[in-house]
């Protein structure tokens, strides 16, 4: 086997058109797609001219589509998959007419913006001969895995509590702030410390003990609550808890503890910079840091392999499903004042640490994008 073809590089390759030029696909997910080796981009959709135009120019893409235009982009033959980067309230729009075309979907997370769409985006999947994959960027995160793997072998003993924090000064000028609470904190950074509980743990959260919402800057978000804490009972009496907020100096950490010892990792969900992990293991300290990775890449990498193996992806319908699950009972404790019991949930399927993991190297964003701009501006 030649050098090429053990990387991925001079084999068949799957055609992805990218819908949605916000943030997320211009800054994070085009610039990487080249070196996944298995994946090359053929197409955009947008619903701006402008951005159509030069992100097609600056990539070397010749087919560009209007959001109108989005069946003929999928009944055109040169497209396998898209990668769904739209606001999350209109990824079932795009999810279903695609995997109803037979073109896979790489679906950015939150799924959808309530368990129903969801519903709806597997109902498609289970009926379609192509694949679905929700965008977990850290299914396949190095630092993110070795956590995971440790916490398997016991190294932590019996789990007890977690902990996190996630925060950014969103502009007030970004579209986040005006959308209401399904582009608030809760849909936005909420699935990363709800999933981090759900992997580490490997378990489903039981019930939503608390949840309690403020709004610390009504100039940046005067529609929703920018600031959350929420306390989830996991099952065997263990605690989760977490705050996400639009109005705090960046941050990004967790903590899991068990009888043993415990994890801690900041940064836990961010990319661009290594995750670091301190473990304490009885009376013994330890840190380790892990390249930063190209996690868009890497995760767009994985799903090709997948649809050009015929194998199932791991973060799947389901997998989006157990977050919207929680993320339901959420809105439910905020809207009600009072715990909020969650309807059973199995998941079938959890990530492999030893078989999911990808080590692209980390590729820097473009310096300028077109008519779009990070949530801390």
């Amino acid at each position: 086997m030649s050098i090429a073809s053990a990387f991925g590089f001079g084999g068949k390759k799957v055609r992805y058109a990218v819908v949605g030029l916000g943030d997320i696909a211009q800054a994070s997910m085009l610039p990487g797609i080249k070196h996944t080796g298995n994946s090359e981009l053929v197409a955009l959709v947008t619903g701006d001219p402008e951005k159509a135009r030069k992100v097609a120019d600056q990539y070397g893409v010749e087919d560009t589509y209007s959001y109108e235009q989005f069946g003929a982009m999928l009944a055109s033959g040169k497209v396998d998959a898209i990668y769904l980067a739209t606001p999350n309230w209109r990824h079932a729009e795009f999810a279903v007419p695609a995997l109803e075309a037979g073109i896979h979907v790489l679906c950015e997370k939150p799924l959808e913006v309530s368990v129903a769409q969801g519903e709806a985006i597997r109902a498609a999947a289970q009926a379609s001969s192509a694949k679905l994959m929700t965008a977990y960027r850290l299914h396949f995160e190095p630092g993110t895995l070795d956590a995971i793997g440790k916490i398997r072998d016991g190294q932590l003993g019996d789990l007890v509590a977690f902990t996190s924090c996630f925060g950014q000064m969103v502009d007030p000028d970004n579209h986040r702030t005006e959308n209401g609470i399904e582009a608030g904190p809760l849909f936005d950074m909420g699935p990363y410390p709800i999933n981090a509980i759900r992997y580490l743990f490997g378990a489903e959260p039981v019930e939503v003990v608390s949840a309690v919402g403020v709004r610390r800057s009504p100039a940046q978000a005067a529609n929703f609550d920018d600031t959350l804490a929420v306390t989830l009972r996991m099952p065997g009496n263990r605690l989760a808890q977490f705050t996400v907020s639009y109005a705090m100096n960046n941050v990004n950490s967790l903590i899991i503890a068990g009888t043993e010892g415990s994890i801690q990792m900041s940064p836990a969900y961010g990319f661009g910079d290594p995750i670091e992990q301190n473990v304490t293991i009885g009376e013994k300290k330890s840190h380790e840091s892990f390249k930063a990775t190209d996690q868009f890449g890497g995760e767009m990498k994985y799903f090709s392999a997948c649809i050009l193996e015929d194998r199932e992806p791991e973060p799947d319908a389901e997998e989006g499903l157990a977050d919207l699950r929680v993320i339901e009972g959420i809105v439910r404790a905020l809207e009600t004042g009072e715990p909020q019991t969650l309807p059973p949930f199995t998941r079938t399927r959890r990530i492999d640490p030893k078989e999911q993991v990808q080590t692209l190297r980390y590729v820097s964003p473009p310096a300028n994008e077109v008519n779009a701009a990070s949530p801390t501006g």
